[in-house]
């Protein structure tokens, strides 16, 4: 089928929720994708931070096709290896005591919000949840309402109650803190509002105010956890430990999968029947899964600490680029022309990139090559300097 077609198809049986570009991808291997029409591009998209090590990763497909040999679905119900497998994974390599399984990252997060207001209720009556202005959590209801952007609410009232908007910094948490805030939820780098990083003495200060009063702190990783920012998860750069991380996007390498992480008193908040899921913990997403976060290590860390730099210290240099933001190889973009404009025309020469309202967003494989972001830094200079 060719492209066209498609498009034609596309256009008459999906729902028109995106945005998209005119361009149908068939394959790809690695850093590479190519279209119908067979040109090659480089990926510094990720399917919006999902193909952790790049498209057709062999290490990850062949763990997939192992599991698909076997059983490819059965309910929670029953145990499941990889899902135990993918949970001893977790909490090992991050501390947590608990794990539970969803398909998503909005999921990951209203299980995240379940388990806060059980907590507070059940302790204090207190159901509160604290976010922050320009977050992202979600397409849920309850993940939709705890976004701290008012464009994504237009259409959808009435919202869930017990939601306080913030702005990132202490003084706006006191000015939304009651006696029925029950938790504060973050995300340490706001990805879908323009990668802005979160101040650390600010995660500091706000763990330390979260602790003294008992009320959870939660850490959205949705996008930028599992090694993207060069760390596990990205609150490991303030040094700080919250009560919940919620993460996906990267941990399945491409197919669905959600993980909410319950540390310490939050451990033993759910019990039987208070949260469930059909498919979450599938087995096949799961063995995916676990091939990605064992190759999650130190010296990977270290790698996409050293791209992200190479990134910064060049793209930085490109006449017209006005900033430069973010963590390892999770990297925004403010440019002089718009985001949307500078992508479009990077998308002809070749360069897939994302665009995060006025940001140009890079969230490569982290085992993109030094050439391949050589020929990435090389587009971008052709397109912002023209």
């Amino acid at each position: 089928m060719d492209k066209q077609q498609i498009f034609n198809d596309d256009g008459a049986y999906i729902a028109p929720t995106y945005a998209r570009f005119k361009v149908a991808f068939v394959r790809g291997e690695g850093s590479r994708l190519y279209d119908t029409d067979g040109k090659e591009y480089i990926d510094c998209a990720t399917g919006i931070g999902v193909n952790i090590f790049g498209v057709c990763d062999e290490e990850w497909k062949q763990a997939v096709i192992r599991q698909l040999g076997m059983i490819q679905h059965t309910s929670n119900l029953y145990y499941s290896l990889p899902q135990t497998e993918l949970a001893r994974l977790l909490c090992t390599k991050t501390g947590a005591d608990k794990v539970f399984f969803s398909n998503s990252g909005a999921e990951a997060n209203e299980c995240a919000i379940k388990a806060a207001r059980k907590y507070g209720n059940t302790k204090y009556g207190r159901n509160e949840i604290i976010t922050l202005k320009n977050s992202f959590h979600g397409r849920t209801m309850a993940t939709l309402t705890a976004t701290g952007q008012d464009e994504f609410h237009k259409y959808f009232y009435p919202f869930l109650e017990g939601f306080r908007y913030a702005e990132p910094d202490m003084n706006g948490v006191l000015s939304c803190y009651t006696d029925k805030t029950c938790a504060v939820m973050i995300e340490c780098i706001q990805g879908e509002s323009g990668v802005h990083v979160l101040d650390a003495e600010f995660l500091k200060e706000l763990e330390k105010f979260c602790k003294e009063r008992d009320i959870l702190l939660i850490c959205d990783e949705v996008q930028c956890g599992n090694g993207r920012t060069g760390r596990m998860y990205a609150y490991e750069h303030a040094g700080i430990r919250p009560d919940i991380v919620t993460t996906a996007k990267g941990l399945g390498g491409g197919l669905p999968i959600g993980a909410c992480l319950l540390f310490g008193k939050c451990a033993g908040i759910f019990g039987s029947g208070d949260h469930g899921s059909t498919f979450g913990g599938n087995p096949v997403a799961c063995a995916g899964a676990v091939s990605i976060v064992e190759r999650l290590t130190n010296e990977l860390f270290l790698e996409v600490q050293g791209k992200g730099a190479y990134l910064k210290t060049h793209l930085s240099r490109i006449k017209n680029v006005e900033e430069v933001t973010g963590l390892g190889l999770m990297i925004g973009l403010k440019t002089s022309a718009p985001a949307r404009d500078v992508a479009s025309a990077c998308l002809e020469k070749g360069l897939i990139v994302l665009t995060a309202h006025d940001r140009v967003r890079l969230l490569p494989p982290l085992n993109i090559t030094k050439a391949e972001m050589e020929q990435a830094i090389k587009i971008l200079k052709e397109v912002l300097e023209k």
